[in-house]
């Protein structure tokens, strides 16, 4: 079965999609991050979607389903990466992340959550 790697870096989870994120690939995902949260105590989980050229409703709600998942765990999720396309295409869908934050790249992504894990006390 198909999967995509999850690191874990410190307190947090790193997830790097290197292969087109079709649908049962996307529920995996979801499964594995939510036992790997639970598992390592994860504060942060970072998702790079900078190879995904193509992010359509099912894939955005299933990004969504995973961080409400991670914040009932108490874990913030930061998506980075997102190519210009997949976020035009994300608006047009009508599509919202919440829960969800965003930034431009991993640097830029590993800075906020800290940031995020600073803010409510869990920089261990």
């Amino acid at each position: 079965m198909e999967r995509i790697p999850i690191l874990k870096l410190g307190n947090s989870l790193l997830v790097t999609v290197q292969v087109e994120l079709h649908d049962q690939l996307a529920l995996t995902l979801q499964d594995d991050l939510t036992q790997a949260i639970a598992k390592h105590g994860a504060r942060g989980v970072l998702i790079d979607i900078s190879s995904l050229d193509v992010v359509d409703s099912f894939i955005g709600r299933t990004l969504a389903h995973i961080a409400s998942m991670a914040r009932v765990l108490d874990a913030a999720t930061v998506l980075v990466g997102m190519q210009p396309a997949v976020a035009i295409t994300l608006v047009e869908l009508g599509l919202t992340l919440p829960g969800i934050r965003t930034a431009l790249n991993v640097d830029r992504g590993v800075a906020l959550l800290q940031t995020l894990m600073d803010e409510s006390g869990t920089d261990d």
